[in-house]
Formats: structure tokens, C-alpha cells, sequence
């Protein structure tokens, strides 16, 4: 038996335990297998099969899941959008050839839609031959356009065969990354509860967490400063959480020691993952560490020149709109700038962030994690600005918790950044920002540059 139709069989052997946590209702893996079986039909009459590239646009849901499901049963190929990108979604929907698309509304109901009949990209093509489900997500777009990656699910799927424990999960990461998607297996896979949220406030999340004793959750540094900011942890009963797991980008060190304040019963484990590659299994040093172990089965790690290279069974199928990534042994180079200790690394950031200030190397995260530590700064995002004779000088965009005089500030941190820094490294300026400009994006990802 393949690997989705393993976990499926699991799925449907769960019965009456909690599949769902939806609107404050618990929704069973029967009442899921009954609707999957419910959309089996519906994907059917439309004609959905195959090779058919199906596009969907909404959040965690009852029916959102179970169509992801249903797809991956009749080895269709998905292409999953949050209503974030709205604006993007027509070059996505055309870069991925799409050939229809259901939009799902906050109450869970949804419309379909038949796009028009276009010619197929060669990748699609071959892939097809494979006859087994796709997935299509989209890149970021930090270093251009949106590069359109295809997985192959089966290939995705096989290392959920193995069981392992299941967890109440937040399903805090969007289900239009990799990552997000990767969560959502998991916690079907190995017969745990998936918290789908209304949104990814701070509030929001905590509510969830406390109405549903959920007790994994998966998220960012950027959102964790944000809740740290919001003190709505003092509101909410948060005390089933176990396990907090963080990734997509580089933790400070003094955001992780106010994870464990507030966490303090809570395991906290950085993870790694790449859409082009896969997640990888990860070890952190301590709790209280920032150095981790990437690998596992299916992957190999290496560093070369101080950057991370990556070979992975699960390898994406290709780029939909641009050149292979991968060398002739089947190497990626991640980007991410690493220093080693023993079998552990600390990932000091995408070469594409660090900023050049006369010849002398800074990486934002170094930068960040000191002024985190002032008592007052709620959020903070570093980055190069260019110098006529340096080439670049370091400023940094500052949100406080709460408002004080800006002469006052601007002194107590040019004199922190001093005493734990390098000259060259101190910021030139600082720009103080409004708590309602945000300094992330959709993914509650930190947006580093100018605005």
C-alpha cells in the first residue's frame, strides 16, 4: 500500500477521537472520513482527476482538509492559497497552470470555479507520468520573483508511515507553505488534533490554545515577540502547551529566554525545513540553545565556505518557472550562513540579509538579539542601508511596548548596542514604529528593509 492510502486507513481507523478543533467544536476522524468520502464525489462530478492542477483558497477548515485529502486520493495536483495573497493569486494560478480553483468563505461553505484551458508546463507534463498527487507552493519571492515549487506527495507523505506520537496541534503555519502544509500531515498522520484558527492574532491563538488544551505549537520567532508584546499570555489558561517548535527563520537568544518564562513547562525545539527539500528532523543543543542538529533519514548535510548544503530523498520534483537548484550530485545550497560546534550549528541568517559595512560582515539577527534585550523593545528589524563611502551602514526599525521620550531611548540603546558590540555593527539610526505597522508579513515572518 502507498503511503497516503497507509495513512488514510490509519486515519479511518481513529473512529470517534478528535480529528478537528473548529469553531469551539471537536469534529471526529469518522465525521472526517465521512466528509472526504463527500468530496470524493463532489471533485468527481466536476471532473477533477488525475493530473487535474486544483487550486483552493482558504484557511484550516472541515472541508478545506478533507479536500486536500480527497485530492491527494484521485492524484490531483494542489495548489493551496490563503486569501493573504489575494493580489498574487492570478500570476500564481497562471504560473501553476491551474485548470480550476474552490474558494472557501469563513463559515466553511465554497464556490467553484473552471478556469480556462491552458497548455500545460512541461514539468506538469512529465510529472504526470509518475501518476501520483502534486503539490504546488510558492516561494517567498525575497530575491525576485515567486519561484513555483512542485513536490510530489507521495514522496512527501512516506516519512508520516512511521508512527509516532500525535499531538493537539495549532495549525498556526499557513497551509500555503510547505511548512504549514507539512503540519497538517503530521497531525492527521499520527492520529492527533489539529486547532484551526479564525485568525493569527496573539489573542486568537492563545484563546484557541486554552478552549482546545492544545499542547504543540508550531511557530515563528517574529509571532512569538508579537504575543510576547501582547501580554495576552496572562489572560489565557496556556499551561497544556508541551512542546513549542520554531523555524522559517533565525530565534534570538533573548526571545527564547522569554519563551521559557512564559512557557516554562514547555519543550522548545527549533526546526529546519526548505520547500524545495522537505522538513528535516531536528535536535537542539539545550531548551535554552539556539544550536541545532539538522538531518535524519533521507537527508544529508554538509557546509561548505560557511554556508549550509542540503541532499534530500524527498527533493522536489522541479521549479515550475525557474532554473534546477541543485548541483550535479543532487546538492542545494540553502543560503543560510552557519557556524559550527560539533555535530550542532547556529544559523546565522541568509547571505542575502547580511549587510556589507566597509568590507566588516553583520548579520541582523546579531544586532536584533541585543536590543531585544532592553526591557522596552517589543520588536525589532535590522537592516543595511547604502553609504557613500562604506557601502553600507546598519539602521534599525524599533516597536516598544510602550511610548517614552525618543532622545531618552535612542541614548540607552546606541549605549546597550556598544557594550555588546562592535562599532561597526551599532545602528546608525533607529526609526521608532507605531504598533499597527507591522514589521512582518503574512507568515509572521520579520520583513527586513526600508519603508
Amino acid at each position: 500500500m502507498d503511503a497516503i492510502n497507509t495513512i488514510l486507513a490509519r486515519m479511518a481507523a481513529n473512529g470517534d477521537k478528535p480529528a478537528l478543533f473548529w469553531h469551539g467544536i471537536a469534529i471526529s476522524y469518522a465525521s472526517f472520513d465521512r466528509q472526504i468520502t463527500d468530496w470524493d464525489r463532489i471533485i468527481a462530478e466536476q471532473g477533477i482527476g488525475q493530473g487535474t492542477v486544483c487550486a483552493f483558497v482558504g484557511d484550516y477548515s472541515p472541508n478545506t482538509c478533507a479536500l486536500i485529502f480527497a485530492l491527494m486520493k484521485c492524484k490531483a495536483i494542489l495548489v493551496p492559497f490563503t486569501r493573504a495573497i489575494e493580489k498574487e493569486t492570478p500570476e500564481f494560478l497562471r504560473i501553476a497552470c491551474a485548470d480550476c480553483i474552490f474558494r472557501f468563505a469563513e463559515d466553511d461553505t465554497w464556490t467553484f470555479e473552471q478556469l480556462p484551458a491552458n497548455e500545460k508546463n512541461p514539468l506538469l507534463v512529465k510529472f504526470a507520468e509518475r501518476q501520483h498527487p502534486g503539490l504546488i507552493v510558492f516561494s517567498s519571492g525575497s530575491s525576485g520573483l515567486p519561484k513555483g515549487i512542485l513536490q510530489d506527495c507521495e514522496n512527501v507523505m512516506k516519512k508520516f508511515v512511521m508512527e509516532r506520537k500525535g499531538w493537539r496541534t495549532v495549525l498556526f503555519l499557513l497551509m500555503d507553505h510547505f511548512g504549514g502544509f507539512n503540519t497538517l500531515m503530521s497531525s492527521f498522520a499520527y492520529g492527533g488534533m489539529g486547532v484551526c484558527l479564525a485568525d493569527r492574532m496573539p489573542e486568537t491563538v492563545c484563546e484557541a490554545v486554552a478552549a482546545s488544551k492544545a499542547d504543540l505549537l508550531p511557530t515563528t520567532p517574529t509571532f512569538i515577540n508579537f504575543l510576547i508584546a501582547s501580554r495576552c499570555y496572562n489572560v489565557y489558561d496556556l499551561s497544556s502547551v508541551q512542546l513549542i517548535t520554531y523555524g522559517t527563520e533565525v530565534m534570538a537568544a533573548a526571545t527564547l529566554k522569554k519563551v521559557h518564562e512564559i512557557f516554562p513547562n514547555a519543550q522548545v525545539k527549533q526546526t529546519y525545513g526548505l520547500s524545495e527539500l522537505g522538513v528535516l528532523r531536528s535536535k537542539s543543543e539545550s531548551d535554552e540553545s539556539v544550536w541545532v542538529r539538522i538531518g535524519g533519514d533521507g537527508f544529508e548535510v554538509k557546509i561548505k565556505d560557511g554556508t549550509l548544503w542540503i541532499r534530500s530523498e524527498a527533493n522536489m520534483v522541479g521549479y515550475l518557472n525557474a532554473p534546477d537548484p541543485f548541483d550535479e550530485e543532487g546538492w542545494m545550497n540553502t543560503g543560510d550562513l552557519v557556524e559550527v560546534k560539533g555535530e550542532y550549528m547556529r544559523i546565522l541568517g541568509r547571505k542575502s540579509d547580511m549587510i556589507n559595512v566597509g568590507g566588516q560582515k553583520v548579520f541582523p539577527v546579531e544586532v536584533e538579539n541585543v536590543l531585544l534585550e532592553d526591557e522596552n523593545v517589543a520588536e525589532v528589524s535590522v537592516f543595511g542601508k547604502a553609504h557613500p563611502v562604506m557601502g553600507n551602514v546598519v539602521h534599525a526599525k524599533i516597536t516598544l511596548l510602550e511610548p517614552e521620550d525618543h532622545d531618552a531611548l535612542i541614548l540607552r540603546l546606541r549605549k546597550l548596542c556598544l557594550a555588546h558590540l562592535a562599532k561597526y555593527k551599532v545602528p546608525v539610526k533607529f526609526a521608532i514604529i507605531e504598533n499597527d505597522s507591522p514589521q512582518y508579513n503574512a507568515r509572521f515572518k520579520k520583513v527586513r528593509k526600508d519603508q
